[in-house]
């Protein structure tokens, strides 16, 4: 048995287009702190510069504070219940 209702169209919330800016204000921010870290970074020894960059690149970035946008812009709560 079948519901002869039709279902809702899809209506994008607002909170994942303020999301999609927001990642972005963060990629820019973060990129023009590294550029401004690069010169006293360049001196350290090539493989301290590689962990400096993965950590700060994996760390803060993508687990930080994207996922709390991502996680707003998905469910509109900043924290987990």
């Amino acid at each position: 048995m079948t519901s002869d209702i039709p279902p809702e169209p899809y209506s994008p919330s607002w909170r994942r287009t303020a999301g999609a800016f927001l990642i972005l204000a963060c990629i820019v921010l973060w990129a023009g702190l590294v550029v401004e870290l690069a010169g006293p970074v360049g001196r350290l020894p090539a493989l301290v510069q590689a962990l400096f960059y993965l950590v700060a690149g994996l760390a803060w970035i993508w687990i930080l504070p994207l996922r709390r946008i991502l996680g707003w812009s998905e469910t509109g709560r900043w924290r987990r219940p």
